[in-house]
This record gives structure tokens, sequence and C-alpha cells, in this order.
């Protein structure tokens, strides 16, 4: 698939699972804007776009925490949606039940805490840090449950070497899906209010936008976080069928009567 084509197969996939994934997302969303209300209120920052006059190390701590967080729950959802990419790519009618006893908890939680946690400290340290693990290493969720892998740590290292395959092309259109969706979450939780306020069409904006700020980008982040846990999917069948010949497995699996399951399982070996 061409890049645009890959966005479109994820957003595809967001919609066949939309329930299960944007009912986890919410809820995250808005807890994420709620601690991050109390944060910005005591740094003293304005809506919309909360930046400062000085930025000071408290402040560069909420930002690092705030892409610990997106990481984190891109990761959990991440997991659910390599759950579900498996059957989708077989054309296998699966409930959303059936996807969760997929999902595999008790290895794509912790995952996820070290993911964030990594964001964090890659975060604080510089964002060249941060793209280098959001690169290499945040497919890992969605290998984890489409290959069935042992562990979160094998995981981890078919998400280095699927994403710096053909010219690290999976993890350049991670980057490219995190810019495109970055630009979306902003015109829906910053720019319209922003727009609106310089318009001066909204009376008593300032007031207004304590609370309806938090409350678009809780939304906008929902939705962009279910869909880049959709593309982190679909980037892992992708790049197993450029590089690893995923659907000719599948096809010679079915030729022999078999329903293709066993294709994906690589990481057990």
């Amino acid at each position: 698939m061409t890049g645009g084509e890959t966005l479109d197969a994820a957003v595809a996939l967001l919609r066949q699972r939309a329930l299960p994934l944007l009912a986890v997302a919410a809820p995250l969303a808005i807890i994420e804007q709620a601690v991050l209300f109390v944060w910005r209120s005591m740094l003293d920052l304005d809506p919309p776009i909360y930046w400062p006059d000085d930025p000071s190390l408290p402040w560069w701590m909420m930002i690092s925490a705030g892409f610990a967080v997106e990481a984190f729950v891109i990761a959990l959802l991440g997991a659910y949606a390599g759950a579900a990419a498996g059957p989708a790519l077989l054309g296998q009618p699966v409930s959303h039940r059936q996807v969760w006893r997929r999902y595999r908890p008790l290895a794509a939680i912790p995952l996820a805490l070290v993911l964030g946690g990594v964001a964090y400290a890659a975060a604080f340290g510089g964002f060249l840090g941060l793209i280098l693990i959001w690169v290499l290493f945040g497919l890992a969720p969605a290998v984890l449950t489409f290959e069935r892998a042992r562990n979160p740590m094998i995981a981890v290292g078919r998400s280095a070497a699927l994403s710096t395959r053909a010219g690290m092309r999976a993890g350049g259109l991670r980057l490219l899906g995190y810019g495109v969706w970055l630009a979306i979450r902003f015109a829906l939780g910053a720019g319209w209010t922003a727009a609106a306020e310089m318009l001066g069409t909204i009376p008593g904006s300032q007031t207004w936008m304590v609370w309806a700020v938090p409350a678009a980008w809780a939304f906008a982040n929902t939705l962009a976080y279910a869909a880049l846990a959709c593309l982190d999917a679909v980037l892992v069948a992708e790049t197993r069928i450029r590089t690893e010949g995923l659907d000719i497995a599948v096809g010679r699996a079915r030729s022999r009567g078999e329903d293709g399951t066993a294709a994906l399982v690589v990481a057990k070996r």
C-alpha cells in the first residue's frame, strides 16, 4: 500500500472496532485532560494554546508527561488493534469479545506502562530521543497480540526490526500518521477556539474556554489515539506482507485447508 492507503486502512480498522477502541480511549483522554487542567492552573497557563511566557522546568515536565500519557494510551489500544488486525487480515468474522480474549492484558498493560515511562524520560531529555523511541518501539504492543509473541521483549525486538526495514518505511509512516493526527487534534482542540477568540464571536470567551478547550482536546485525543493504534496494527501487517511475504504464507496455508492463523505467528520461533 501507499502511505495514504495505509492511513485509510487504519481508519477502516477503526470503523470496524470503533466501539471498544473509543470506549477505552475516551475515559483515558478525559482523565488526561483533568490532570493537565490542574497542572495548567498551577502554572497559570491560559487556553487555548497554554504557552508560557517563560518556559520553565515544571512546564517541560508537564509536556513530557503529556507525551508519556499519549504513548501509554496508544500502546494499550495498539494491543487491541493488533488482536483485531489478524482476523481482519484473514477475513475471519470475530466479535469484540473474541478480540478481547486475544488481548493478553498481563503482557500488554505492563508493556504500555514501560513504553509510557520510557517516553517520559525521552521527552524530558529532548524530542530527538522521543522520536527515536516512537519510531523503533511503538509497534511493540500491536506485534505482541498480532503475532502472539511469547513475551513483551520479543515484541519490542520485532518492533525495532519491522520499523527499520525497507528504509525505515514503517517508522516513517508512524511519524507521518502522528503528524497528520496532531494537525487534526490541534484544529479540533485549539484551532477553532483560537479563531473564535480572535474574531470576538464568543462572549466571555476566556471564561468559556477554560472548560471548552480541555473538553475539545479530550474529544480530539479520543479519536486520534484510537486511529494511531489502528495504524500501528496496519503497519505490522503491511510490513510483514512487504518484507516477509505474509500474504504468500497465508495463501499457502489456505491451500492446505488451514485458516492461515499459524502464518501470523513468527515470534515463537
